[in-house]
């Protein structure tokens, strides 16, 4: 019994030996409320100069379409700078936002 509760001490000690904590995926469903194709999605958190990857890669986002968007960037920040362009002969003109994502769940771009 006496070399169970040793280990047993071993174990929690080792697992509380500090490990950087893992940031999670900020996931949020993304709908395009106005009347144009919404080509290119850039996010940003607050404060970073410069934006990231377009998040749809080839998709584009048609009117009255929603899509799930994860950003899996690593950091632990719920701010994000958005930057929204639309389709090439579009009455809209390029978009941008900040809003806290992490409290949202979901976003409509309007026009």
């Amino acid at each position: 019994m006496r070399k169970f509760n040793f280990a047993l001490v071993l174990s929690a000690a080792a697992l509380s030996i500090s490990v950087p904590a893992q940031a999670e995926d900020l996931v949020f469903t993304l709908k395009n409320g106005t009347q144009s194709v919404l080509t290119r999605f850039y996010t940003s958190p607050v404060g970073v100069n410069s934006w990231e990857d377009d998040v749809f890669g080839r998709d584009v986002l048609n009117p009255g379409e929603s899509m799930e968007i994860t950003i899996a960037d690593g950091r632990d920040v719920c701010k994000y700078d958005m930057k929204f362009e639309f389709e090439e002969g579009s009455d809209l003109d390029t978009t941008t936002d900040t809003q806290d994502l992490c409290e949202m769940g979901s976003y409509t771009i309007h026009e």
